[in-house]
């Protein structure tokens, strides 16, 4: 039987975060996410307020990215992000990508048309922990979490590194890609 976390809360998920020992991939394929933590942000970017403070966010970069960079592991995320972008996804650029890569996050993207996708990856959605640990991410079609399940089959694992040196070398870093916006990010994050 497999560990399934029902919450993004839960200490024993959060744990692996503090654990992991060399490096972290996360793979995001959706365009819009709907997390408790960031519910009262994201309303608040739609109605064209400043940044101010963003304590989910704050929360990831001080206890995760910052003691990790330090430790010297790395974390790396790629987000496949459809254009034209949705009011998501410049929140999340805006809001959240414009922090946690100067505090140390590799965050890089994958531009696609919208209807389109890249090959030989999936629309996935998971964490790969030290190249062994697979959390597959489970979330509803309007971006709602539903749940998160630790596979440990070698093969599923075997291809979630694939898929993740697929994605890797498909990206552009996120500043190469926010440039290609010409500030808007920047501007919106203050």
């Amino acid at each position: 039987m497999s560990t399934v976390f029902t919450s993004l809360d839960d200490a024993e998920f959060n744990l692996l975060f503090r654990e992991f020992r060399q490096s972290v991939f996360r793979l995001e394929t959706l365009q819009h996410y709907q997390v408790s933590y960031e519910k009262d942000e994201f309303a608040r970017f739609l109605t064209g307020e400043s940044r101010g403070e963003f304590p989910g966010i704050s929360g990831w970069i001080s206890g995760t990215v910052i003691p990790a960079r330090a430790a010297r592991k790395s974390m790396h995320r790629v987000h496949v992000v459809e254009e034209p972008l949705s009011d998501y996804v410049r929140f999340e650029c805006a809001w959240a990508y414009e922090h946690t890569v100067p505090a140390g996050e590799d965050v890089r993207v994958i531009t696609v048309e919208r209807g389109q996708w890249p090959d030989n990856l999936p629309r996935a959605e998971y964490w790969l922990f030290d190249s062994e640990l697979l959390v597959a991410m489970n979330y509803d079609e309007d971006g709602t979490f539903r749940f998160a399940e630790v596979i440990t089959n070698a093969a599923e694992v075997a291809l979630a590194r694939q898929w993740r040196d697929t994605a890797m070398e498909l990206s552009i870093p996120y500043r190469e890609f926010a440039e290609r916006y010409d500030g808007l990010f920047v501007e919106q994050a203050r």
